[in-house]
């Protein structure tokens, strides 16, 4: 089976970059603790837009990453993430090779 990978692009609003931060960061924890399926969570901000992020995950197949999507802590996530955003969440899904 082919990992899959997924590159998310995150527009957060002015002034509310600690609070995003914040919140991807217990988001992070609970992927990485609870998804034995995820190989790579990390966000990062773009050095050239300081409100944009990027979210990079590496899944082992595409069971693992329908299972991120319905997991308790994903969902309890969009809650806190969603008053920090400015735009919806481009995503971008890729094969691994």
């Amino acid at each position: 089976m082919a990992a899959v990978g997924v590159v998310a692009t995150l527009t957060v609003a002015e002034g509310k970059n600690a609070d995003f931060e914040a919140a991807f960061s217990e988001l992070m924890a609970a992927v990485s603790a609870n998804e034995p399926g995820n190989e790579f969570y990390a966000v990062f901000q773009c050095k050239d837009n300081p409100q944009q992020y990027k979210v990079l995950e590496r899944y082992v197949d595409q069971a693992s990453l329908d299972a991120h999507g319905k997991s308790d802590h994903f969902r309890a996530s969009g809650p806190k993430l969603a008053p920090c955003m400015a735009a919806a969440p481009v995503i971008e899904y890729l094969d691994g090779i």
